[in-house]
């Protein structure tokens, strides 16, 4: 594919699993972005074509992160898979709890896609943020997730509003809300629930639809989900 591919929250579950599917074409060249940059050093060492770098959302360093991206020629494909998920009754929920969910899920993933722009390859670039069905409208939703499942709604607002303003433009940029994946995170929020797929089966199919839907649609939010939660 020879694309080079920028992922953020690459360090476990979904996005670990991304950067190894990515990485299997030799010709790609990965850029990984986590807050555990030591973990994504022992699992990618082995990987030839795979470039990590720490990223904390909740503290953004503009500066830092656009020094980053001035030395990545061009980027072909974005995935902003980062998340902060709390859970805990609506009345007990924190100052800090809402501010810490909105800047990792949504503020902080706006702000790598400005600084990311620059680079974007104008000949047809594709931006994929991965959501949730907890903040897809009119999906069934439970009780303890109100910071987490709002904060991915925002997401599916900043994906739409994105698109229209840059619709003349070669980025696109799309939204895809996950359904239960059997992930830490998961085991979180439903203690003990079974999910359909493991991370690498949905890594399978973010990356396919990074890579080749960018062409044929543009602004869309699309529940990958078949089950509840």
């Amino acid at each position: 594919m020879n694309k080079t591919i920028i992922i953020i929250g690459g360090s476990t579950g979904i996005g670990k699993a991304l950067v190894e599917e990515a990485a299997k074409e030799p010709s790609n060249k990965i850029f990984a972005f986590a807050r555990k940059d030591d973990l994504m050093r022992d699992n990618f060492q082995v990987l030839t074509n795979v470039s990590t770098y720490h990223l904390d959302l909740e503290f953004f360093d503009e500066k830092k992160i656009s020094e980053i991206i001035a030395n990545i020629r061009s980027i072909d494909i974005l995935i902003n898979n980062a998340g902060y998920l709390v859970k805990n009754s609506f009345n007990k929920l924190s100052h800090k709890d809402f501010l810490k969910s909105y800047q990792i899920n949504v503020i902080g993933i706006m702000q790598f896609v400005q600084a990311a722009i620059p680079k974007m390859n104008p000949n047809g670039s594709h931006i994929v943020n991965i959501s949730s069905m907890g903040g897809f409208q009119g999906s069934v939703k439970f009780p303890g997730l109100t910071a987490y499942s709002t904060s991915k709604a925002a997401l599916c607002s900043f994906t739409e509003l994105f698109a229209e303003e840059y619709k003349d433009s070669g980025i696109k940029m799309n939204c895809l809300c996950l359904g239960a994946v059997q992930t830490e995170m998961l085991e979180e929020a439903f203690p003990g629930f079974k999910a359909p797929h493991s991370p690498e089966e949905i890594a399978s199919f973010i990356y396919s639809f990074a890579a080749t839907q960018g062409d044929f649609m543009n602004g869309k939010i699309i529940p990958v989900s078949q089950s509840t939660p």
